[in-house]
């Protein structure tokens, strides 16, 4: 018998836990695992890298016509691919996390990326993490998650995420640069962060990472 296509949209403000939650929940359903805001990273951190004008999106969409994101999951781990480069440490620097969310809101931007998100969820069961899966990218989605927590739970996650990873940071700041970047999020002309009106809302602020990845996994499977 067919296994049932079932496709998973989570979304959330940033640091809620989506990325590492939709890894966990991807493996233990044999699902694709797809980081949209990794792929939002990978042009940011082009815009970076060709030392071009954040605030000139003419510039950036000329950039984009020769611009591929992928990613390489043959190594049992997802490797986010620029141009054919192995970027996937380069895009979690702090340049590249300040910049993504004013990277993110030019139309031309998300036109592009969002296409390209369609037809990856397009006939497979995929676990889709971002900020508008939901509502733009497959609002046709079985299960729809969306991740809340508080800033300073949120801004303490990526205190130890950028520890761990030998990165430079500091608590407060990055307290601060998540709240600019809730304002952008929630509120950008194009794809706004929205919980959609058919999604499960998961507050993750006094969950383990584990709590919340098996909630979304009895969900599936009340739904399998």
């Amino acid at each position: 018998m067919e296994r049932k296509i079932i496709r998973v949209a989570i979304d959330g403000p940033a640091a809620a836990g989506k990325s590492t939650v939709a890894k966990i929940v991807a493996q233990k359903q044999a699902f694709v695992y797809i980081d949209t805001g990794a792929m939002y990273r990978a042009v940011t951190l082009k815009v970076l890298n060709n030392k071009i004008d954040p605030n000139n999106e003419d510039d950036i969409e000329k950039m984009l016509a020769s611009t591929t994101v992928a990613f390489d999951t043959s190594n049992q781990q997802q490797i986010v691919l620029l141009d054919g480069q192995d970027v996937t440490e380069a895009i979690r620097m702090q340049d590249v996390t300040s910049l993504v969310s004013k990277i993110a809101q030019y139309k031309s931007v998300r036109e592009k990326l969002t296409i390209e998100q369609k037809a990856m969820a397009n006939n497979q069961s995929v676990v889709m993490d971002g900020r508008d899966i939901g509502t733009a990218v497959i609002p046709e989605a079985e299960l729809k998650i969306f991740l809340i927590a508080s800033v300073e739970e949120r801004a303490q996650r990526r205190h130890e995420e950028n520890v761990k990873r030998g990165f430079p940071s500091e608590y407060e700041a990055i307290v601060e640069d998540i709240k600019a970047r809730d304002q952008q999020d929630y509120n950008r002309t194009i794809s706004p962060l929205t919980k959609a009106d058919d999604a499960i809302e998961l507050d993750t602020t006094s969950l383990s990472i584990d709590a919340v990845a098996q909630k979304i996994n009895d969900l599936i499977v009340s739904i399998q």
